[in-house]
């Protein structure tokens, strides 16, 4: 049974970076995210990682009382940089199956600051939306305004006609944790169902 299907149970994929980050607002919010999720009685679904923003909003989530499930590549384990405390970890070989198994195990989508591996998660599993291949809820969590340009440069991609408006709007954005974490549960209510089918990526 999948996770949304059980009152209270929804599963949160996390995209984030691997470091910290120049401001101490990026690893507060990460801390508060994970503990959101662990309040709420929710499972965590992330990179696996135990270093940077990813080992903080792993770490809260437990220390929550949640449930946090790590999805990591071999190659990453072998580099010391799995989280070895998770509810659940599971080794892959590739990074395309490592994104697939998060995907699959998530109701919904929330990006913390990150670098190019974050952007590029984020954009995979919104061009998947885009294209039908989900309807899971996905959230921006514009911290210390770190994706302002970001977001500018989104409306820019409308307004050149590159991007539907509606779609430009599917991406949720808040500054707060828990409010995004609200604002994405309120939408995957009102969905009612949803259309995942990751088999076919």
């Amino acid at each position: 049974m999948k996770a949304h299907e059980q009152p209270g149970a929804l599963r949160v994929c996390v995209y984030c970076g691997s470091r910290h980050g120049r401001e101490p607002a990026y690893t507060a919010a990460a801390r508060e995210l994970g503990q959101a999720i662990g309040q709420r009685g929710w499972h965590l679904v992330y990179g696996g990682g135990h270093v940077g923003l990813m080992g903080e909003v792993a770490d809260a989530t437990l220390a929550a009382g949640g449930r946090a499930i790590g999805v990591i590549t071999e190659a990453l384990m072998q580099r010391e940089v799995g989280h070895r405390g998770l509810s659940e970890l599971h080794v892959v070989s590739t990074m395309h199956e490592r994104k697939r198994m998060m995907a699959e195990r998530a109701d919904l989508f929330v990006a913390l600051p990150g670098g190019i591996g974050t952007m590029e998660e984020l954009f995979e599993v919104w061009t998947w939306q885009q294209l039908g291949y989900h309807d899971q809820p996905i959230g921006l969590l514009n911290v210390a305004g770190y994706y302002d340009g970001f977001l500018q440069f989104c409306d820019r991609m409308v307004t050149e006609g590159f991007l539907a408006r509606a779609q430009r709007d599917s991406l949720l954005t808040h500054t707060e944790p828990r409010s995004l974490l609200q604002a994405l549960a309120e939408r995957l209510a009102a969905q009612g169902s949803k259309g995942d089918d990751f088999t076919r990526i």
